[in-house]
């Protein structure tokens, strides 16, 4: 990264182009016929895919992700965040706002939404935490067992639904039909539910850790967020992980020889976008630093860009929407000055920890 200019494209230690031009980042994840997304030798269902392939996918799996489907969950994540504050926040107590609310919020959201056993929300945790543990060591082998780990969780409930028949989103994605009319394999089945629920777990605590830390640093906002519409509060919480995006960055794979920024790439080369920087950059956003939801909503790319946007994305806000609102019912939020909330170390973003405390407001 050059010193003069933090933005210009650079070499990283395994020889790849970093891109972090806002403009240069769009422009690359808006054209998958050079910037291919099969990037891993794995199975990757619908993010591996390009071209026809990842339309078909996406046509087959986003009726799950829709609003109409989502939206009826609401009530159930409401009810499982209060239980949660009530348990955590009580006679004044401090909790980690990323892995006891932020951690466990999301595994019993995920789980009331894809009719997961409420028994596995210890082993899911336990997953979460080795999962950014593995991923900070940058250890390939230590990565590799950590996704396996979680292949045989799901592997293991779409075992339990083969030999007991239930309805819910899990069995319900095991019979949907291809545009060939068959049934997803089992291979296919376990990518797309990794790509549901695998990084969803640790991003949407990340996600809890940095919004709720905002919240508690501004405590200026707090009124105006509690009163806020619905498209407000989302279009906030979008801004403030603009500031400080928990999603890092996501590799391409080019097709054929190009030039990105006057730097050649060959084809079969990696290049690298980093979200963060382009949701960081002053050619995009006049004050990078200034909280502005209005004004940076068109050039936000916390949820990425292109036909490889997140297809979770509707999910993802209401998961926000509904914790941060009832976090702010309860009180008011204060970091526990005593115990300093700490940076995740990279390749992971975000907070590691947020000590934080609910103050019950008079009356």
């Amino acid at each position: 990264m050059s010193a003069e200019d933090p933005h210009a494209p650079d070499i990283d230690d395994q020889g790849r182009l970093v891109i972090r031009r806002h403009a240069t980042v769009v422009a690359v994840a808006h054209d998958p016929e050079t910037f291919s997304n099969r990037v891993s030798r794995h199975v990757h269902v619908p993010n591996g895919l390009d071209g026809e392939q990842h339309a078909a996918a996406r046509r087959l799996l986003d009726p799950f992700l829709a609003p109409d489907e989502i939206d009826p969950l609401a009530p159930s994540l409401g009810r499982i965040a209060r239980e949660l504050l009530a348990e955590l926040a009580a006679d004044g107590a401090t909790f980690d706002a990323v892995h006891e609310l932020g951690g466990r919020y999301a595994v019993r959201a995920q789980s009331a939404w894809l009719g997961w056993r409420a028994d596995l929300e210890d082993t899911l945790l336990d997953w979460v935490a080795e999962n950014r543990a593995a991923s900070r060591s940058r250890d390939g082998a230590r990565i590799q067992r950590v996704a396996d780990d979680f292949d045989r969780i799901v592997a293991s409930l779409i075992a339990e639904r083969r030999s007991a028949p239930r309805d819910d989103v899990t069995a319900r994605l095991m019979a949907v039909r291809t545009d060939e009319g068959r049934t997803l394999g089992d291979a296919e089945l376990v990518s797309v539910l990794r790509n549901w629920t695998g990084g969803d777990l640790s991003s949407l605590a990340l996600c809890a850790g940095i919004v709720l830390h905002w919240i508690a640093m501004h405590p200026a906002h707090t009124a105006h967020l509690a009163a806020a519409s619905d498209a407000e509060l989302d279009a906030a919480i979008d801004e403030i992980l603009r500031l400080d995006d928990p999603f890092v960055s996501n590799r391409r794979s080019a097709t054929r020889d190009a030039v990105v920024e006057g730097c050649r790439v060959a084809a079969g080369d990696t290049v690298v976008l980093d979200w963060r920087a382009a949701n960081r950059d002053p050619a995009a956003f006049a004050d990078p630093d200034a909280f502005d939801p209005h004004a940076h909503s068109d050039g936000n790319l916390v949820y990425g860009t292109g036909p490889h946007v997140c297809p979770g994305r509707h999910l993802a806000t209401l998961e926000l929407r509904v914790l941060v609102r009832e976090v702010l019912s309860a009180g008011t939020l204060e970091l526990d000055v005593r115990h300093p909330a700490t940076r995740e170390e990279a390749p992971v973003a975000g907070f590691r920890t947020v000590p934080v405390r609910l103050v019950p407001r008079a009356g």
